[in-house]
């Protein structure tokens, strides 16, 4: 069982009424996690412990331990956590599956302190593999369960019959809130990148990226190129002197396959690329003119260009308190955007300050300020060094442009 606290500041206005400073309120998450070595360390879902300033986990012996985070990655929902155990004693271990040719219909069962009552197994099949909840995004590839899962069940363990974790169970879907007999369990080809990135002493994972905007091929789509069925990634575009490119993919192709692996769509395609490590060598099968081509890339992480050059706005402004940077491939790759836009300059968060009362939030990009094009965080500290009575400005926000004006 692993429990998080964290606290909140809690504005009420009845205590403000009588000139009260706001006060503080503590909030809790129950989770489960997997002892993955036996010096302590744990995988669990980011979502369990985000915030949270107390960690404890309490092991099946009903011993309880504080817990430091040694990496918490939003992107794949996991963290890896460190108990301190005593000096000679090694924690019994599940051991991450080194291979991935679970089947649908495999048995599973799945293991983890649903609502804190304790160590808790259900039993299931594995419904379905590569689940993905955005065919044209990042959104991971999922082992999908029948399993019964409920809430606390969080970071806890889906174990093959041979005893070895194949997945960490993350999430359900249900109308009520509890187990109706679809969970998604994050696969353990992920699961050991975050461990080995965490144990080498990283604080993000660097997962490489393909290279180009892709687009899951639709029945239209297939129709019109000739495919037998809708299955693969159109390349819409591809990035210059990216890994796509430097392989030979060409815009129109669709990619058909990776390491043997068939492509179902563009999600599949990049959970693929991003289950390789930068450096290693990756076969890929792409459909161009009527013909299967085997090509060959080196996973590369997504391109630093141009540099994040983090600044937080001061002065009297609409950005006043908020943190930007440049808008490159990965940067795009961090927050999860298309990096194939303009160029730009993205705010990462906001503190208290103008662009905070005014309602700039984090993944805005800020497209101009009084009528200048803004490319670079440059750019914005130039247009906002000199007060102006009236400031209009222009933001991204969601795939939409919005303007507004304001008087300062």
């Amino acid at each position: 069982n692993i429990s998080s606290k964290r606290t909140i500041r809690q504005q009420d206005p009845f205590w403000q009424m009588f000139g009260l400073a706001p006060r503080n309120r503590v909030e809790g998450s129950l989770g489960s996690g997997v002892i993955v070595r036996a010096d302590g360390v744990i995988v669990t879902n980011n979502h369990v412990i985000e915030g949270g300033t107390d960690i404890t986990v309490s092991l099946s012996d009903r011993r309880e331990f504080q817990a430091k985070v040694l990496l918490a990655d939003t992107r794949t929902d996991l963290a890896i956590l460190k108990i301190d155990v005593p000096a000679g004693e090694k924690l019994p271990v599940m051991a991450i599956a080194d291979r991935s040719d679970i089947e649908v219909g495999d048995l599973v069962l799945a293991i983890g302190d649903p609502f804190g009552v304790g160590q808790t197994v259900t039993n299931g099949i594995i419904s379905a593999k590569n689940r993905t909840a955005n065919p044209d995004g990042d959104a991971g590839a999922y082992i999908q369960t029948d399993a019964a899962i409920n809430p606390g069940n969080s970071g806890g363990a889906l174990v093959s019959m041979d005893g070895d974790l194949i997945g960490v169970n993350s999430f359900i879907y249900s109308q009520s809130g509890q187990s109706s007999g679809i969970g998604f369990a994050i696969p353990a080809a992920v699961v050991r990148r975050v461990v080995e990135t965490a144990m080498n002493g990283g604080q993000t994972v660097v997962r490489p990226w393909f290279g180009a905007r892709l687009q899951s091929v639709t029945p239209e789509i297939a129709k019109t190129m000739g495919l037998a069925t809708p299955s693969g990634a159109l390349v819409a575009d591809v990035w210059p002197g990216g890994a796509a490119s430097k392989a030979g993919v060409k815009q129109g192709d669709v990619v058909t396959s990776v390491d043997g692996e068939a492509v179902v769509d563009a999600a599949a395609l990049n959970y693929a690329i991003g289950n390789h490590r930068p450096g290693e060598t990756v076969r890929v099968a792409v459909r161009r003119d009527k013909a299967e081509h085997p090509l060959t890339m080196q996973a590369e992480a997504a391109p630093a260009v141009p540099a994040r050059d983090e600044k937080v706005i001061a002065g009297r402004n609409p950005f006043q308190g908020a943190t930007v940077v440049n808008l490159s491939p990965a940067v795009a790759e961090e927050v999860g955007i298309d990096p194939f836009g303009r160029a730009g300059v993205l705010v990462t968060k906001t503190a208290a300050g103008v662009a905070q009362q005014l309602g700039v939030q984090p993944g805005d990009i800020i497209r101009a300020v009084n009528g200048r094009d803004i490319k670079s965080v440059t750019d914005l500290s130039s247009a906002v060094v000199a007060p102006a009575p009236v400031w209009q400005v222009t933001i991204e926000r969601n795939g939409h442009q919005l303007t507004a004006t304001f008087r300062t």
